[in-house]
């Protein structure tokens, strides 16, 4: 059991990073004892699909104006994207990066000098 702290003395960056690391070491895991090694077996269609289904959940929970609901749908949609970063050979120091690299952009801007992005295929 691994020692969990008061989230009162964590930052967000910090639960993150412990979370990338728990994720990480599921990778080849045992999909029957654990969910996130079922996800990451499934591969990134699966994953895509479930990070998918929790940002909906998470913008229905916004629109009922329940907080409660909406932090718990927020983690389940965090998780889920690091679960999907991982799948994908992604580094969550890579999205962070590129988060950064919008810092002081407008986001109007920023959005038009994007490249599109290809229709999505489940595999």
């Amino acid at each position: 059991m691994q020692d969990v702290k008061p989230l009162d003395a964590r930052t967000l960056g910090a639960v993150i990073d412990d979370l990338v690391g728990i994720i990480a070491s599921r990778v080849g895991g045992d999909p029957v004892t654990s969910y996130t090694a079922s996800l990451l077996a499934a591969g990134p269609g699966k994953c895509a699909k479930k990070l998918g289904e929790e940002g909906v959940e998470a913008a229905l929970a916004a629109v009922s104006g329940d907080k409660a609901a909406l932090a718990s749908e927020a983690a389940d949609v965090l998780f889920h994207l690091l679960v999907t970063l991982q799948v994908c050979g992604v580094t969550a120091e890579e999205a962070a990066a590129a988060l950064h690299a919008r810092k002081g952009v407008s986001g109007h801007d920023e959005k038009k000098q994007r490249p599109a992005v290809p229709a999505a295929t489940e595999g």
